[in-house]
């Protein structure tokens, strides 16, 4: 595997912790790193996702494009992320999954903050409850998948179970009964042009697992039944696709290669992949034929015909 970034020692030696991290839409890599003093540890949750900070708190941006490396501070952050996504211009998106709504006024708490490129909070706003995957398109388009505490929480957008919403906190597109079913939890996202894919499953007695394909300047929906039944990784280019399932907190996944044929993706290959450290929940994001997949402290960028690595 090539080696192209991976968390410095140094960085881990002065108790920096590498937690949300996002794709561009031009390929670069973001991770934000806190360090430890801010943050407390579920036991029960395996890997960094069970690391969580005290807000307010500050962290670093580090943005890695090819061999450049960027970092910027970012101080007085108002949320728990769970998501980091890039936006045009070199801003970016911090989104917590969790909201709740006021009991006083029946108005949902913000739980987005758009920062500009220097680090500096622009605008919060509310992105909808429950939000195990999200996504921005190359437009600066935000996209959510939620889960049934969302679905069936009472958030007018989450209901629906798939959102696209703008950066200033408006609502831009619903499925408004196109899909095949309706969604009980996301799953992951991913990015191929112009279009946008969420991917997720249904709870009803028809039941399966989908991958939704969404064209942003338009609205346009396809749905089609995943090949594989809850994938951690979706990455498409053309009628290619690559779907990855993780061996949890193990240092492997089972990756599978899959092409459409006509109206139905049809598995092609599987296999144990290797991968140099463990694996835990949100470990994947699709960017344009590339599945980028976070392993312990390494990254790794799987192409549609060769793995490679970004470690």
């Amino acid at each position: 595997m090539h080696h192209v970034w991976r968390l410095p020692a140094a960085d881990v030696v002065r108790g920096r912790r590498a937690l949300w991290w996002s794709v561009g839409p031009a390929g670069e890599l973001a991770v934000l790193l806190v360090h430890r003093r801010h943050l407390d540890h579920t036991r029960y949750v395996k890997g960094w996702i069970g690391w969580g900070p005290d807000v307010p708190f500050t962290g670093e941006l580090v943005t890695v494009t090819g061999q450049e490396e960027r970092r910027i501070l970012v101080q007085d952050i108002p949320i728990r992320p769970s998501h980091l996504a890039l936006l045009p211009d070199s801003r970016f998106l911090l989104v917590s999954g969790r909201t709740f709504r006021n009991e006083t006024d029946g108005v949902w708490r913000p739980n987005a903050v758009v920062f500009s490129a220097s680090g500096a909070p622009e605008r919060e706003f509310c992105v909808g409850d429950d939000i195990p995957a999200l996504v921005t398109d190359v437009g600066g388009g935000v996209w959510t998948a939620y889960g049934d505490e969302g679905i069936y929480g009472g958030h007018p957008e989450s209901g629906a179970g798939l959102a696209g919403w703008n950066t200033r906190g408006q609502a831009s597109w619903a499925p408004d009964g196109r899909l095949p079913d309706h969604p009980l939890e996301g799953c992951t996202t991913a990015t191929q042009n112009e279009h946008v894919w969420l991917v997720w499953y249904s709870g009803s007695s028809r039941g399966g697992t989908y991958l939704t394909r969404i064209t942003p300047s338009t609205g346009d929906v396809t749905s089609y039944r995943s090949p594989v039944p809850d994938p951690d990784g979706f990455a498409v280019r053309d009628n290619r696709a690559l779907l990855t399932r993780r061996h949890h907190n193990k240092r492997s996944v089972e990756l599978i290669r899959a092409e459409l044929d006509d109206t139905t993706w049809k598995v092609t290959s599987r296999r144990r992949l290797r991968v140099p450290g463990r694996v835990v929940g949100r470990c994947c994001q699709g960017r344009d034929g590339s599945l980028w997949l976070r392993a312990g402290n390494t990254w790794l960028r799987l192409e549609g015909r060769t793995p490679t690595g970004v470690s």
